[in-house]
């Protein structure tokens, strides 16, 4: 069973992400920030983390860029989902070391899509 860590300080969207993941036989793990997502990749070591942008303490690009640059979890492909839109945004995402880039609302297909994508 593929391991999912979703990395997002939003209860709603924790919730909406894990009925996604869980419908389509997703373990998941969760994380309410940077930082615990940081720790949560080095201790469980995920097949593949959904990390939102804006939250406090560490926010999405930094934790991004500590993940893939870490050894233990470099491996780790991270798509990034925010209700940042912007390209530079998507561009800034990717320079950290996500592997893709989705903007909210989720769309469950597309979702699913991705991971199997990055997941290959």
């Amino acid at each position: 069973m593929t391991t999912v860590l979703v990395i997002d300080d939003s209860p709603s969207e924790m919730v909406k992400l894990r009925d996604m993941l869980a419908k389509n036989s997703y373990k998941v793990l969760e994380a309410v920030n940077g930082q615990q997502g940081c720790q949560m990749a080095t201790d469980h070591i995920p097949d593949v983390i959904l990390m939102d942008v804006v939250m406090p303490e560490m926010n999405g690009f930094q934790a991004t860029r500590k993940i893939t640059h870490t050894e233990a979890t470099a491996h780790i492909p991270i798509v990034m989902i925010s209700t940042k839109s912007q390209e530079t945004d998507r561009v800034w995402g990717k320079r950290q070391g996500a592997k893709e880039y989705l903007v909210k609302p989720i769309d469950e297909t597309e979702l699913m899509r991705v991971i199997r994508m990055v997941t290959e």
